[in-house]
C-alpha cells in the first residue's frame, strides 16, 4: 500500500545523482553534498560557522526539587564578517556522577518549565534539556534590522536565506556550546522542535551529524512532510503568509511542485544514518500526516543504503498513538490536535533509550 502511494507522488529518486548516475554506499557522501545543495533553493545557505563562541554564565539555580540544577548562559559569538552576537540558553541539568542524554529544544518561549517543555519529567528520565527562544536569534516577521538577520539575511526582495536558516544556525551553536559540558554524552544528542521550528530542526540536524538524533513534531509543510500532492498547507499558502522563512526564489515552485528538482524526503535522507523521530497529530490536517508519513518511507532507502533499517511500518500508515521504534526512524501519529504533548515527550525519550 505505502509503494503505491510513493509511487503515485512522482517523487525525485534519492538514489540517482542529477545527471542520471546510480548512488551507492560508497558515493553517498557525494549525494549528500548535492542534495543540501538542492535543499539551499528552499531555505538558503546557513551562515558561516563563527570564529569562536564564548560561554558566559549568568545564573544557576537548584531546580526540580533538589533533582537539578537550572543554568542560564550566554552564547557570544563573534561572527567571521565581524562583529558580535549573543543570546541566552537555560539548561536544566540533573544532579548526578554520570554522563546524561540530552535534548536541545529550539522553543517558542523562554520560559522553564514551558507548554512545551516538561523540564521535571525529563530531568526524572534522566535527560538534560537546553532549551533557547527562537525569537532571542531573529523576529518571527519581515523585519531583517535587528539580532541576527541584521548580518545575514541581505535585501527583503531578494534574500539569500530565510529566517528558518539562521534558527538553524543558533540550534548548531547550542550543540556546540553542549558538548563542552562534563555531563554531556556526545552520543546521545537529540534536536527537537515543533511546527516551524521542527522544520529548523529537520534543517539544523540534517546538516550537522554531530546531532544524534533529530526530532521533528508536527513540521508539515517544507518541513517533514512531502509537497508533491500534499493536502492543507501547500507551498502557495505558506510562502504567500511567511515568505521570510525562506530563500526568495522557493515561491516560484508555488503551485508547481512536481516541478522541484527534490522532496522534503531529500531533507530526511541528510539525518541518514543517525536516528530521526518524525511525530504527526491526526487531526493536523494543514500539515498532512499521510504527507509526513510518506516521506519518512521515502527516506528509508539511504537507510537501507547504509545499512541501517529505516521506518518499519508494515507497508500500512499506522493506526493513531501507535510507535513505530523498530528502525533507525520513528514514527508515531498521536491522536488530537497540532501541539507538542507530554505523549510526544515521552515516545521520544523511550525511542532514544530503547529504539535502534
Amino acid at each position: 500500500m505505502i509503494d503505491e502511494l510513493l509511487r503515485q507522488r512522482h517523487l525525485p529518486d534519492l538514489l540517482r545523482f542529477i545527471d542520471g548516475e546510480k548512488v551507492t554506499r560508497e558515493n553517498w557522501d557525494k549525494r549528500r553534498e548535492e542534495i543540501i545543495r538542492l535543499l539551499s533553493q528552499e531555505y538558503g545557505d546557513l551562515p558561516p560557522a563563527p570564529v569562536s563562541v564564548n560561554f558566559l554564565q549568568k545564573s544557576e539555580e537548584s531546580f526540580c526539587a533538589g533533582k537539578a540544577n537550572l543554568v542560564e548562559t550566554i552564547l557570544i559569538c563573534n561572527l567571521k564578517e565581524g562583529g558580535e552576537f549573543s543570546f541566552p540558553v537555560k539548561s536544566v541539568i540533573p544532579v548526578k556522577d554520570e554522563k546524561q542524554p540530552s535534548f536541545i529544544l529550539i522553543n517558542f518561549h523562554d520560559d522553564v518549565p514551558d507548554r512545551y517543555l516538561p523540564s521535571e519529567e525529563l530531568c526524572d528520565l534522566g535527560f538534560a534539556v537546553h532549551s533557547f527562544c527562537y525569537k532571542d536569534i531573529t523576529s518571527d516577521d519581515e523585519n531583517y534590522n535587528g539580532k541576527l538577520a541584521s548580518f545575514y539575511c541581505g535585501k527583503k526582495e531578494n534574500l539569500e536565506r530565510g529566517k528558518i536558516a539562521l534558527w538553524a544556525w543558533a540550534a548548531i551553536r547550542v550543540l556546540d556550546f553542549v558538548l563542552t559540558l562534563p555531563e554531556t554524552d556526545p552520543e546521545e544528542i537529540a534536536l527537537i522542535g515543533h511546527s516551524r521550528l521542527g522544520k529548523t530542526a529537520l534543517l539544523a540536524g540534517g546538516l550537522d551529524t554531530r546531532f544524534t538524533t533529530v526530532i521533528s513534531n508536527n513540521s508539515g509543510c517544507s518541513g517533514a512532510a512531502l509537497s508533491r500532492d500534499k493536502e492543507g498547507e501547500t507551498i502557495k499558502k505558506i510562502f504567500n503568509r511567511f515568505p521570510y522563512w525562506f530563500k526568495s526564489g522557493y515561491g516560484e515552485y508555488a503551485d508547481k511542485e512536481h516541478e522541484l528538482p527534490f522532496d522534503q524526503h531529500f531533507l530526511l535522507a541528510l539525518c541518514a544514518p543517525r536516528k530521526l523521530y518524525i511525530a504527526s497529530a491526526a487531526l493536523d490536517s494543514w500539515a498532512d500526516p499521510l504527507s509526513e508519513f510518506l516521506s519518512a518511507s521515502a527516506a528509508t532507502a539511504v537507510y537501507e543504503l547504509l545499512g541501517e533499517k529505516g521506518l518499519d511500518s508494515d507497508n500500512l500508515p499506522p493506526e493513531e498513538n501507535v510507535l513505530l521504534h523498530e528502525g533507525k526512524i520513528g514514527y508515531h501519529k498521536r491522536s488530537g490536535t497540532h501541539y507538542l504533548s507530554r505523549f510526544d515527550w515521552n515516545a521520544f525519550a523511550r525511542f532514544i533509550k530503547t529504539g535502534c
